[in-house]
This record gives structure tokens, sequence and C-alpha cells, in this order.
């Protein structure tokens, strides 16, 4: 049976590669985007070649009118709009509250007025906080996020959850590990190759350089997706999606120098705070249990490393 669904923030990033695997498995889809962190370009070349199954939109999931239009006809909806920064600096908690849970409930609001079924949410490892256990079940709790945005995820998924019991929809949660790949504008990866593009002698790196997580190159993230999307299981489901290993800050420096390159680049560390983070609300040490996913048949091509390299082997020039 053919389907329709719609991806919220589709011309981001993973949004817009999503929706690029959803057309070639035979979706008709429907975009809403206001283009504040996408990008046109990530999905003209689908609005050129199948005019007939996809659908723009142009709009913002904090306004009611403009989610009801896009969610017409639609059987499945795949919330991937948010403000994507978890660093306090650049964003602030009100854009952040309005942008991600005030936008949640909005679309929920759609959601239970109109004929969707399921609703597949990119939430965020940052829900776990400073995770006493490494890997990190789903089951894990107390869940305490120590930034802004992983709060703002959090509180999202509470909403989807009750929602979803109360108005009789399926719903999927996925937390996300650190998702890179060519398209991503902003994160480690695209702020080192930013510094080397201008001086290529001396990298500044947040933090003391022993930050470690998980890195999952996109075209993994997007199979993951579908995989858990397609063998959805009960009312509410939540999985964990990420690589198997972790890399950190330092290595990812020296991996990115090397595909650059370059020769004789010093390392210049910020000291970072409390106890070396990059940042006021910096997950230091993250590293998600993805068992549950992969027993749905789905493993990650690539390891951190390598998902690093691609990325870096793209951006580069």
């Amino acid at each position: 049976m053919l389907m329709r669904g719609l991806v919220t923030g589709g011309a981001g990033f993973i949004g817009s590669c999503l929706c690029e695997e959803l057309v070639k498995r035979g979706y008709e889809v429907s975009v809403l985007d206001n283009f504040s962190s996408g990008h046109r370009s990530n999905i003209q070349h689908l609005l050129d070649d199948h005019s007939d199954g996809v659908r723009l939109f142009v709009g913002d999931c904090t306004r009611a009118d403009d989610v009801a239009g896009a969610l017409e006809g639609v059987d499945v909806v795949f919330h991937f709009a948010a403000n994507p920064e978890v660093r306090l600096e650049l964003t602030d908690p009100r854009t952040c509250f309005h942008q991600n849970v005030y936008a949640t409930h909005v679309l929920l609001e759609a959601v239970r007025n109109s004929h969707v079924k399921k609703v597949v949410f990119a939430s965020t490892s940052t829900v776990y906080g400073d995770a006493g256990v490494i890997p990190t079940p789903e089951d894990y709790g107390i869940l305490e996020p120590i930034s802004v945005y992983g709060a703002s995820k959090l509180a999202s998924e509470a909403l989807i959850s009750v929602y979803a019991h109360t108005y009789g929809f399926d719903a999927l949660i996925l937390r996300f590990a650190n998702v890179v790949g060519s398209r991503s504008g902003h994160g480690v990866i695209f702020d080192f190759v930013r510094k080397l593009q201008e001086n290529p002698r001396l990298l500044e790196i947040l933090g003391d350089g022993t930050q470690t997580k998980s890195y999952l190159y996109i075209d993994d993230c997007i199979n993951a997706v579908l995989t858990g999307f397609e063998a959805m299981q009960g009312r509410v489901e939540v999985l964990n999606v990420g690589s198997e290993d972790q890399v950190s800050v330092r290595e990812i420096a020296e991996i990115i120098v090397e595909e650059m390159g370059l020769k004789d680049v010093g390392f210049s560390f910020t000291g970072g705070v409390e106890g070396g983070r990059g940042w006021v609300g910096d997950v230091k040490n993250m590293l998600l249990d993805v068992s549950r996913l992969k027993a749905k048949g789905w493993k990650p091509k690539y390891n951190s490393g390598e998902a690093v390299r691609q990325t870096a082997k793209r951006i580069k020039t």
C-alpha cells in the first residue's frame, strides 16, 4: 500500500537524507521546513525529479495552520524539526523551548485531529545526561539531562508518550548519538575543518580533549531510522541509535588533520569547564547500548572513527 510520510525539518541534515531514502522505497513524501537551519538545496533534486510524489510546505512547526496543511493525507510523521544547538551560548532556553517543546506540542495537537497512525521522533542521547552506566541502555534511569537541549528533547518525549497513549497512535522515540555527514553544518568535525582552513598551523580545541563519545555516520543513521520504523512494537517504543564504540575529541582532531593533509599542527586546549567539558552542558562520556536495535536486524557499517573520517573527506573542500 502506498504510504505518505511527513518529514518535519525535511530540508535539514538528517531530515533531507531521510526524505531521499523514503522516496527510494516508494513513499510519497511531504516536507515541512522553515529553512532556519535546513537548506532548499538539500531537497531540490527530489522536488525536480519526483514532483508527483514530493511536496514541500514552507512553514513552521510552531504554527498550527502550517502543520495542519502539511498533515493532509499523511500516514506517518517523522518529527525531525528542532533547534539543533546543544551549546547554550549558541541558543537560549526560551528559543530551545519554543522550537523544540512547543513545536512538538503544536504538531501533536494536529496529529490527534488527523488520520496519522504513527509518529517517529528524533530525540537524543543527551537525555541521559552523565549516565552512570556505559554503554547506556534505553531503560537507564533516572534521566537527568545537563543541557537545555537535552531537557527539551526529554520533555518532547514525554508529550509524545502521553498523546500516543491518550489519542491512540503509535510512537517510536529514537535517541541519537552524534550523527555526522557532509550536510551537517555544525558540530566538532565541521568546527575543526573550518578552524584549520583559517589557520592550518594551530587548532583550538574546546575542553581538555578527552571528551569521548559515539559518532554515527548518516547512512547508518537513516538505515536505523527505517529499520526501527518498519519493526515498531507497542504503543510507545524507545530505541538507542549509535555506533558501538567511541572516539575522543583529540582523536577526531588527529583524523581531520590527516585527512586535510596537514603537518605539524599544534593543538591548543582551552581546558574547558567542570572537569574538561567543552562547555556547560557538554556530556563528557557517551556510548549507547544499541542491542535492542541490533535485535531488529540493524548493524552500523562504520565505527566512530570511520564515521568521522568519512565526514571529514566530504567537507574538507
